[in-house]
This record gives C-alpha cells, structure tokens and sequence, in this order.
C-alpha cells in the first residue's frame, strides 16, 4: 500500500527525523489559514498522488510571493496528473502539500528497500538525487552506494561511517547524516515497509540536512499490525475497478486484452495469462479471487470483469483445492442470471466435488462452455473472443 508524501512525513516524525514544516489542504478556504499558521511568503506546493514524477508533471510548484501562492494553490488542488507511472487515466490531486521554500546547496538521495537476492534489508545512497535519480543509476553506477541494515532494524557503527564518507560528509553534518539513515532503517521496520525513499535529502549552507520528500510503501501482508497506517489508504488514488476489487479483497490488475480472467492463486492466474498467450489470445486482466472464495466473491468479480468493455470472452479457471467447486458453479450461475451475461463464459474446474459443480452449471441451462483442461479452456476462450 502507497501512502502519499504528507502521510508518510507525519510517519516519520516519530523517527525525530528533520522534516520540514507542512501544511495539508483539501480544499482552496484552507489556503490562508495554512499561510498564516507557517508564517509563508514563500513556498513550495506540490500535489498530493500516488505517482512519481509530479515535477516534470506540473505538479510542483515554487511560489515566491503571496498571489503566487494563492494562484498555485489554486491551479494544483484537483489537478490530474498523468504520465508513465498512472497510465492514461491519470490520478487527480485530492490533497495539495504547502512547506516554506528553503534554500540549499546540495541535493542527495537515500532510501530503504529489501533486496531479494541477499534476503537483507539495504539502505541506498546518492550524493546526487533530486528527479533523475533513476538514470544516475543507471549511467553512473559508481555514485550509488549499498549499505546493510541488520535483521533489527540497526546499521553497523562502521557502515554508518562508510555511508557518510560516501555522502561526502563531515563533521556536524555527517552525524546528522548516520542518524538520519539510522532512523530510516528504524522506521522501516517499525512500519513492515517494502520501500522508504527520500528524494531529496538536501543539505542547507549551513550543514544541516533535512527531508524534503518522502515516499513510503507497506507490505500490505503486514498491515493487521497498523491500524495507524491502514487508515491512510486512499481509494480515489486507484482506478475505480481495483478500489472495487480491493473492497472485496479481490487481487486486480486491469491489462489490454479481450479475455477477462477469474482465477484462484495468483500462480494459476499467471499460468492462465500465459496459456491464453499461447494460444494467440490476451488477457483483460488479472484477478485471484482467492482460495475460499464466497459466492459474493465470485458475483463481484464477475461485475468487474464486466466493467470492462474491451471483454469480449471470460474463463474461468478454478481449482477447488480450499475453494468447493459446488460453491464456485451457484457463484456463477448466480452471477450469470444477475447480470444477464451475453458474452461467451467458459469455466474450467476441478478439485473438490467437481463433478457436482459441473452438475450445476449443466442443469442450469445457462449458455456456459465447461472445458476438460487449461489447455482446452483456453484455446476455447480464444477462439470465443475472436468471434465475439
């Protein structure tokens, strides 16, 4: 789960991390009261939406003078952002950042990931952030440093000296430094997160450092121990089929293609998604509905296949192992006869009382295609597609 930048500065707060004042505005009235209360004739707006590259967007902006303020504010608040990171729809800006413009000299970055291959958790640092940080990355490897962070949320006394001298750090500002990447890490763990990045971590000319942005990410898995943090969940920031999707807690992801996909595991979704590529067809998403699915599930997940008027075909590929097939038919023969379902539907089940799931959707007399394997069910959602 994604929070927005201000959630995740009010986050880190408790980290004693140095993070510059904001304010947050859900709407244009609180513009002045915001101003008053940070003491701005300076300022810096920035939307508030789950996406990088908001700058080259459009939605950061510097505003050195009162109207100038009033006249951001007043451009930024609902904008849609569009680009590589929303998709063609775009996310709108429900909420605006307002901090004071601070001035300094040199922009660095520093994040917390979990890197798979060594199973540890890593902190990663750049004397150079700011928006390109990607393709530093990738053209100058030898400006990106990697320092472990042990299984209790602590660095090593001597990696934090090897970070700062990374960094280019001395003196003041290298202690700031060790204890700014310490309270990262702590935070990490503290929040099951699965990304903490700041981009950037700037330094004033005075030496000392501050967090100017913050992008923090949750491992959903792990969020029953947050209920702090699941209160950020911001629905309008997903497209209205997965907000749906996650309401149900249905895993979906809306894809290009014709044939919409109803799947229990999300390795069988993936071995289904392959298999209808084989046989030269697409799918138009990917949704796992689970293990133990209800009809309810089911039902749902039928309406937001449905939602989709690029579906031409839909497969349904079940295997009842914790999921009765018995279940899975009275959710579609429901689901069918609810939403008065023309498209051509083909299921392929087995498992758990499979032949009497295979009964029902028989005797229903509904205009349902039964598949004897993956294969046949596939092949037999292409070709249905294609007539369609």
């Amino acid at each position: 789960m994604n929070l927005h930048e201000y959630q995740a500065k009010i986050f880190l707060k408790q980290f004693k991390l140095p993070i510059v004042p904001f304010a947050i505005l859900a709407e244009l009235a609180e513009l002045k009261t915001a101003v008053e209360t940070l003491g701005l004739k300076e300022a810096v707006l920035k939307v508030q939406v789950h996406a990088g590259g908001r700058g080259k967007a459009g939605g950061v902006v510097i505003a050195k003078s009162p109207e100038a303020i009033a006249e951001a504010a007043k451009r930024l608040l609902f904008m849609k952002i569009v680009n590589n990171q929303t998709g063609k729809e775009g996310v709108v800006a429900n909420e605006l950042l307002i901090s004071p413009l601070i001035s300094f000299k040199s922009e660095a970055y520093m994040g917390v990931i979990v890197d798979r291959k060594k199973a540890q958790v890593t902190i990663i640092a750049s004397p150079e952030g700011g928006m390109d940080i990607e393709e530093i990355a990738e053209k100058f490897p030898e400006k990106i440093g990697i320092f472990p962070v042990e299984n209790n949320g602590k660095i090593r006394t001597y990696n934090l000296v090897k970070l700062a001298k990374f960094m280019g750090w001395k003196g003041e500002t290298a202690k700031q430094g060790k204890a700014i990447a310490q309270g990262l890490a702590q935070a990490f763990f503290a929040a099951d997160a699965s990304l903490l990045e700041i981009n950037p971590l700037v330094e004033t000319e005075e030496g000392a450092l501050l967090l100017l942005d913050a992008k923090l990410s949750l491992d959903e898995n792990g969020l029953f121990r947050h209920p702090d943090l699941a209160k950020f969940y911001d629905s309008r920031q997903l497209p209205e089929t997965e907000a749906r999707a996650k309401a149900f807690d249905l895993a979906y992801v809306a894809l290009d293609g014709s044939i919409g996909c109803m799947v229990n595991g999300a390795g069988l979704a993936m071995a289904t998604m392959d298999i209808i590529h084989y046989y030269g067809g697409s799918p138009a998403n990917f949704l796992d509905v689970g293990g133990g699915a209800s009809e309810e599930k089911v039902a749902e997940g039928f309406k937001i296949i449905l939602a989709d008027k690029n579906v031409k075909a839909i497969f349904v590929n079940i295997f009842g192992g914790i999921m009765n097939c018995k279940t899975l038919a009275a959710g579609i023969i429901s689901a069918v006869k609810e939403q008065k379902l023309t498209l051509p539907l083909i299921v392929r089940m087995e498992g758990t009382n499979v032949e009497e799931g295979k009964a029902m959707l028989a005797a229903s007399q509904l205009e349902i295609m039964i598949a004897d394997g993956l294969g046949d069910g596939a092949e037999k959602a292409v070709q249905a597609a294609k007539n369609s």
